[in-house]
């Protein structure tokens, strides 16, 4: 179960994240919403974001894809959001992952080449985090965890 610092970070970010996709005609949802990573296997990511509304992996009872997920690690099991989960959203063509981890206070940004993820950024208190998919995002990492 999330967390009261959990869930003022999702809100937070879904603020930021839903001021960006309402500029670009895109949506963000924030979990439970069921994104398809391959069929028959699903994740329930923290945010995802489509840049197009009318994307028709947008549908109605789970999304089929996303341009941009974002997790937020959970102390129970980190290795689920940092090790496991990428595999997932690289199987299923996510442009973009975001690992926000309040233990160590750093935001990954995560871009796919080919089928594996590369590492857009690593950022730390004290810093912007950018992204290479939404190149308006300019987020302070402190705000994030001051949130």
């Amino acid at each position: 179960m999330p967390t009261r610092q959990h869930q003022k970070i999702s809100a937070y970010l879904y603020r930021t994240f839903f001021a960006i996709a309402e500029a670009l005609g895109g949506i963000v949802l924030y979990a439970p919403l069921r994104l398809q990573v391959r069929p028959g296997k699903f994740r329930e990511p923290d945010l995802c974001l489509l840049l197009d509304e009318q994307d028709p992996r947008n549908e109605n009872a789970f999304w089929l894809s996303a341009d941009l997920v974002i997790e937020i690690v959970s102390p129970d099991k980190p290795a689920r959001d940092t090790e496991e989960k990428p595999i997932d959203y690289a199987e299923g063509d996510i442009p973009e992952y975001s690992i926000v981890n309040p233990i160590d206070q750093t935001i990954t940004v995560l871009t796919l080449l080919d089928d594996e993820y590369v590492a857009h950024g690593i950022f730390r208190r004290g810093e912007q985090v950018t992204s290479a998919l939404l190149p308006s995002l300019a987020q302070n990492v402190d705000a994030v965890f001051k949130a």
